[in-house]
């Protein structure tokens, strides 16, 4: 049976709307109250759909709205569908774009045939989970190095307004799509409809949406919506780890919006609010969600989550509460994305469980260390920069500004989803470039090279094309700029070649008169 359809006939138990406050709607049943989490639809259509949250007493119930109210009164019918929620799931729904209840969005026919199934599941018992631990490669440097992700595992992207939260799934989609055989799924939950829009037409002019699943509850549809989409999105996913036991990338954009939804549930429903207005319930719903991404034997769910943080205040409740699940935490900088390093990853405040020995290898983790006391040094060297300047530093810590300063630069990336935007082609660089590049930076290697060569380009051995064009365009520029210039660096040029004319000649006149001599000896000794 279809998600939510209403039961007809005689058979239905149904009841009557007693109250309606906003999204919240009071229900009176003569017969049997239906279980929570039931689905109950009501209005001319049944077109308004109701998610039952409490029984109040042997008659009546509270449920929360998961469409808009508009036309619903006192004394108005309901039918029990006699089930929750439910989810499309099946290989007919890859390529497709859903709302929360399973319809299509991307103005193509409903997918048929598919299996419909509970968005209420319970974790994977922990008999049945893998106990070991595998790197999941994104190929950006910056995380694949520093951030090493986890497969089966979730990771944050933590940040504010603005600095490249979405950018940044959005590449990882692209890349794990182009280089792994793995299903893809991205659940929006609470975003702009325009993002939306712009991801699906990228995913299918880069091809890749075939593997490809996207559900969006955006943000003028009522909390209700928004706060079991995220569960729609997991029930389809671990479709594809148990039945097809493939592995699944969920992109979750943004799971504040999760939370932010689960609060204004919370409070319409009459819960007393926690600290700063949170539910109260905060941690067992992030819970009930997150522990469902999982690796099992069959297959892994790993997940990217990106998680707003209000004010940049990482004290806040939502964000606490989501680091306590997380295996790898990716924290975005403002201040990097004013300078323009791209991505805008904070490496010192970044971290990721899957940093060890034991996991990553020794040379990786002796690098990993390496490059962040490089960073930390630095960091704690610019207030004395900013004060007194470069020169006043030893020989020795200026060495070390500028190994940072290349490391920094040489661990920005383009992005294949933002050519249109940059210009320049996108790259995707394996852990071993990665690796060999920064070693070599530290190696000072490239101390003699401008810091401009290592900024956003793949593998290291780019730099040296990229200081040839540079110096070649600094001339042309000056050439263009300055016709005195262009004509002083072609005298120079003439003045060069004259030289080495005369170098050639006289040198050919020394072998001749050697030749001669030799000769005129051997003439000589005859």
């Amino acid at each position: 049976m279809k998600s939510g359809a209403a039961v007809s006939g005689p058979e239905a138990n149904r009841g009557v709307v007693s109250a309606v406050r906003g999204s919240v709607v009071e229900v009176h049943f003569d017969a049997r109250l239906p279980a929570i989490h039931s689905i109950l639809r009501a209005g001319a259509e049944q077109q308004i759909v109701i998610e039952v949250l409490v029984q109040l007493d042997d008659h009546r119930l509270r449920g929360i709205a998961l469409t808009p109210t508009q036309g619903l009164a006192r004394g108005m019918p309901v039918v029990d569908s006699g089930g929750p929620l439910k989810a499309p799931v099946g290989r007919q729904t890859l390529s497709r774009m859903f709302d929360v209840f399973g319809r299509p969005i991307d103005r193509l026919p409903a997918p048929a045939p598919v299996e419909w199934r509970s968005v209420h599941r319970a974790p994977p018992p922990l008999a049945s989970r893998s106990t070991q631990s595998a790197i999941f490669l994104t190929g950006i440097k910056l995380i694949d190095v520093l951030v090493p992700l986890e497969r089966g595992g979730k990771a944050g992207l933590f940040g504010g307004a603005g600095v490249g939260k979405t950018v940044l799934l959005t590449e990882m989609i692209h890349n794990m799509l182009g280089t792994q055989q793995g299903v893809s799924l991205f659940c929006g939950i609470g975003e702009r409809c325009r993002e939306g829009e712009e991801l699906y037409r990228e995913m299918k002019e880069a091809g890749v949406l075939p593997n490809m699943v996207m559900v969006f509850a955006q943000m003028n549809e009522p909390p209700g919506a928004r706060f079991r989409v995220g569960h729609a999105a997991l029930t389809m996913a671990e479709y594809f780890r148990d039945d097809e036991q493939r592995d699944v990338l969920l992109l979750i954009d943004n799971i504040f919006r999760f939370i932010q939804a689960g609060a204004e549930v919370s409070g319409l429903m009459g819960q007393m609010p926690s600290r700063l207005g949170y539910q109260p319930t905060m941690g067992t719903e992030l819970s009930g969600l997150e522990e469902r991404i999982a690796n099992t034997d069959s297959g892994a769910i790993t997940s990217i989550q990106a998680v707003y943080v209000p004010a940049d205040d990482f004290t806040d409740p939502a964000a606490v509460h989501t680091f306590s699940h997380l295996s790898a935490s990716i924290v975005l900088s403002r201040k990097r994305a004013s300078e323009g390093l791209y991505p805008a990853i904070d490496p010192l405040q970044s971290s990721s469980k899957m940093a060890t020995p034991g996991i990553v290898g020794e040379r990786h983790y002796r690098l990993a260390q390496e490059i962040r006391r490089t960073l930390a040094q630095y960091a704690e060297l610019k207030d004395i920069i900013a004060m007194l300047g470069l020169e006043q530093l030893s020989p020795e810590d200026r060495k070390v500004v500028a190994r940072a300063r290349r490391l920094e630069r040489f661990l920005t990336q383009p992005f294949f989803t933002t050519e249109q935007f940059t210009g320049l082609s996108g790259r995707l660089v394996s852990l071993e470039d990665a690796l060999e590049g920064c070693e070599r930076i530290l190696a000072d290697e490239f101390q003699n090279v401008p810091e401009s060569a290592l900024y956003m380009i793949g593998a290291i051995d780019e730099v040296k094309l990229k200081a040839d064009d540079e110096a070649k365009r600094k001339t042309d520029d000056a050439s263009r700029g300055n016709p005195g210039l262009a004509r002083a660096n072609q005298e120079a040029k003439v003045s060069e070649e004259a030289t080495h004319n005369a170098q050639t000649g006289k040198a050919g006149k020394e072998k001749a008169s050697q030749q001669e001599a030799g000769h005129v000896d051997s003439s000589d000794d005859a």
